[in-house]
């Protein structure tokens, strides 16, 4: 089994649901006391999101190059990146390494176009929604990604970063988030995509009004398929 290097803490939250899922999965498929062979390393978030505000992007990307290179010495056969905001700097982390970095948005695009999507909703946070990156990423995969309007934009990252990224799940919020699909379904979405890590903490993707993707379980599968062989990793472009 290779082993998987996570890049985590941003939120810590999600990178818990990372680290489940793998053994959970590494269990179903071999059985008995079978885990998941990972190195991890977990960034004080804090940090990171001081970077984001202040548009370091940066330095950002210099401490995840940082935190993956040591991974990479630490025996890690791949890098994830346990986040889709910080996949803005993608290139500059697969850049630092020589092992490939399996790449959320490739991964997410993949499992939208196997099940005939081509209009995803994005639900993600602001950076994620309005940088362009992702977009941009999904558009190489023949995707034209629909975005919430301003007013729902900025909810969706309030929820996130105020609620989700510190263990936080209301009500109120998941049916807020239920309305904002819906006016993307009402604005042609055909899919829906979850498209921050921590956002499968509010909402279940076989319960919305349109096909959702969890991009945090999308993710851990294609690393575990790495991780045994089955399939080469989507290596950053």
């Amino acid at each position: 089994m290779r082993t998987i290097g996570l890049v985590g803490g941003m939120s810590w939250e999600s990178t818990a649901v990372y680290y489940r899922l793998l053994n959970e999965a590494v269990r179903a498929r071999l059985g008995g006391l079978a885990s998941a062979e990972i190195a991890m390393r977990s960034v004080d978030f804090a940090r990171i999101v001081a970077l984001q505000t202040s548009g370091r992007w940066d330095l950002a990307a210099d401490a995840l190059a940082a935190a993956a290179r040591g991974l990479e010495r630490a025996g890690a056969d791949c890098i994830l990146i346990c986040t889709n905001t910080m996949h803005l700097v993608a290139d500059e982390v697969a850049a630092a390494v020589g092992v490939p970095l399996i790449h959320i948005v490739d991964e997410t695009a993949a499992a939208i176009r196997a099940e005939g999507g081509r209009r995803p909703l994005l639900l993600a946070t602001r950076y994620t929604m309005e940088h362009g990156f992702y977009a941009a990423r999904m558009a190489r995969h023949g995707l034209d990604v629909v975005v919430p309007d301003a007013d729902d934009r900025q909810a969706i990252h309030a929820i996130i970063f105020d609620e989700l990224c510190r263990g936080v799940v209301t009500p109120a919020s998941r049916d807020r988030a239920l309305a904002i699909v819906e006016r993307g379904r009402a604005a042609g979405a055909d899919s829906v995509i979850l498209g921050c890590t921590e956002i499968c903490l509010l909402l279940d993707p076989a319960a919305l009004p349109l096909p959702g993707f969890d991009s945090t379980a999308i993710h851990t599968d294609a690393a575990l398929r790495f991780a045994l062989g089955e399939e080469t990793a989507a290596a950053a472009a």
